[in-house]
């Protein structure tokens, strides 16, 4: 299996430090740098206002399949988790859509390390996205759904 980055995600947070457990807990705002190849595929993206982001988590190392999650006190399998500590390190956000320019893409709700290569960007449709009747395992009880 081959992935090729697409471009690279820039933040504000240079390390991981202090950034947000999840793209809805961000006010933070950040840059989508597309490269110049790719580019053509943008086209009719500005008609969405958030966008699913997928990117490798360049500065994780290793993985554990039992990680005790924020909010949480228990280990929990990985796969039960969203920790960045995983077998493969993808990460998937749903960012804002603010604005493109050309091969740049401006994005809110950021929550991703600076420098960070993104891999796929699909568009968020809430008809093909939201789910109804949905159970939310070990996390019900500990947030507001």
């Amino acid at each position: 299996m081959k992935l090729k980055p697409i471009g690279t995600i820039h933040s504000p947070y240079k390390n991981g430090k202090g950034i947000p457990i999840q793209p809805s807990f961000s006010g933070e705002i950040g840059e989508i740098e597309v490269f110049k190849e790719y580019e053509p595929g943008l086209k009719d993206i500005e008609g969405f206002s958030h966008i699913i982001i997928m990117y490798l988590f360049h500065k994780s190392k290793g993985y554990n399949l039992h990680v005790k999650p924020y909010l949480d006190e228990n280990l929990r399998g990985v796969f039960a988790t969203r920790a960045p500590l995983r077998p493969n390190p993808i990460g998937l956000s749903i960012v804002k859509l603010i604005e493109r320019k050309g091969n740049i893409l401006k994005i809110g709700g950021i929550d991703v390390i600076d420098k960070t290569p993104l891999l796929d960007i699909k568009p968020y449709v809430p008809e093909f996205d939201q789910r109804e009747n949905v159970k939310i395992g070990w996390l019900k009880g500990k947030i507001r759904k």
